[in-house]
């Protein structure tokens, strides 16, 4: 059996090879590669191997074109759809298969929910996914990239415990909600009041970002102090936004409802609480360490979106509120990534970056660009970081 050094030694075989005879080579191929995207250098290729399609192509957050595709080409004689594309060595981006999709615009698309359902899927050559009850992602990963492990899955690595809690609120008024609260392996077992870090949109930390199980590995490691961790589930995309969005009465309820119950439940040291989020939850994040750095002492802000686009007005004033406020929280993470858009998320960051480098005197400030765009994958891929930095463990 023929042994192909990279997948253009295979190309270039088969394309030497007479139309009819190819199918062993792409058999061959599948079992001496059986897993992808094929990850060269600078290049990775990706394929589809399955009878029956028309058209094969592949979404990714790096294309600038609608729709967002790079199509792949048929290997003539066989089922083999393949196409090469470069990235950046330290890359690490959310992908699907899109198969015998129309190939329209998506911009403005009125059944782009339904069309995504029914044409775009996850590889199945590539066993690295986030899945979630929406929809479920590949993941690219290029050889400099983060590293991206299934956290659950880590050996000898002893485990926290998770409680689910029914919230309601009369400040933000909902009832119903979940509240998933991590305490660490031997929390029943110590008296030591432990720091608390908040982290909102507790949906996503609690499930497709690992939150429990990273902290398990960096507490086991020794990366990040012994901690409770409350992730706090949000609304439905309007109601978030809204909520989220400069709030006060968000800030009410984290600091008249939330925290007083977690701390009524929880030995909680009130000198070391933390605030965090993803998106516009890191927006809301901001808006509360802002208005009370004496209370919550560290920040994580993954992606805020504070530039051009919805809500920039307001946004731009949580800008100005870093320079202008006289305190700021001991300790601040921040992160973007590189393929989020410019104008919303990348320059604003790099502004703000600017702003809390002049203040380094005031806060311990870590600030990272990421090879990702906005998605799942690169929240999960940097929270161990800002966990890390926002909660280092003690001497």
């Amino acid at each position: 059996m023929t042994t192909w050094p990279s997948f253009e030694a295979f190309l270039k075989d088969a394309l030497n090879t007479a139309i009819e005879s190819r199918l062993p080579l792409v058999a061959n191929l599948l079992r001496q590669h059986p897993a992808f995207p094929w990850v060269e250098g600078d290049k990775a290729t990706f394929i589809y191997a399955r009878t029956g399609a028309q058209r094969v192509a592949i979404n990714l957050d790096t294309i600038r074109r609608d729709p967002p595709f790079v199509p792949l080409e048929n290997l003539a004689g066989t089922a083999l759809w393949y196409a090469t594309v470069q990235f950046q060595s330290d890359d690490l981006l959310d992908y699907m298969l899109v198969i015998d999709d129309p190939m329209t615009p998506v911009t403005g698309d009125p059944k782009i929910v339904e069309r995504v359902s029914q044409f775009w899927h996850t590889d199945p050559y590539n066993p690295t996914r986030i899945v979630t009850p929406q929809m479920s992602v590949s993941v690219l990963r290029m050889r400099d990239a983060r590293p991206f492990p299934d956290w659950s899955k880590l050996a000898r690595v002893p485990h926290g415990r998770v409680d689910e809690y029914p919230i309601k609120s009369t400040q933000l008024n909902f009832s119903g909600r979940t509240c998933w609260v991590y305490t660490p392996p031997d929390y029943e077992t110590t008296f030591d009041p432990l720091p608390v870090m908040v982290l909102l949109d507790g949906e996503w930390a609690s499930g497709p970002l690992q939150t429990p199980a990273i902290v398990d590995a960096l507490i086991k490691h020794g990366k990040m102090s012994k901690a409770i961790v409350v992730m706090m589930q949000s609304g439905d995309q309007s109601a978030r936004d809204k909520m989220f969005l400069a709030n006060d009465r968000h800030y009410q309820f984290l600091t008249q409802e939330l925290l007083p119950f977690v701390q009524t439940e929880y030995r909680v040291d009130p000198a070391r609480i933390g605030i965090g989020g993803v998106g516009m939850g890191a927006v809301a994040a901001a808006h509360a360490a802002l208005k009370n750095p004496t209370l919550f002492s560290s920040l994580i802000m993954l992606s805020a979106p504070l530039g051009e686009g919805k809500s920039a007005a307001e946004l731009r004033q949580i800008m100005r509120r870093f320079d202008d406020t006289e305190r700021l929280p001991a300790r601040i993470f921040h992160s973007v990534g590189r393929y989020e858009s410019s104008a919303r998320f990348k320059k604003p960051a790099r502004e703000l970056r600017e702003i809390l480098n002049r203040r380094r005197t005031e806060t311990n400030y870590q600030y990272v660009e990421i090879g990702s765009g906005h998605s799942l994958v690169a929240f999960r891929s940097v929270l161990p970081e800002a966990l890390a930095w926002t909660i280092p463990p003690q001497e």
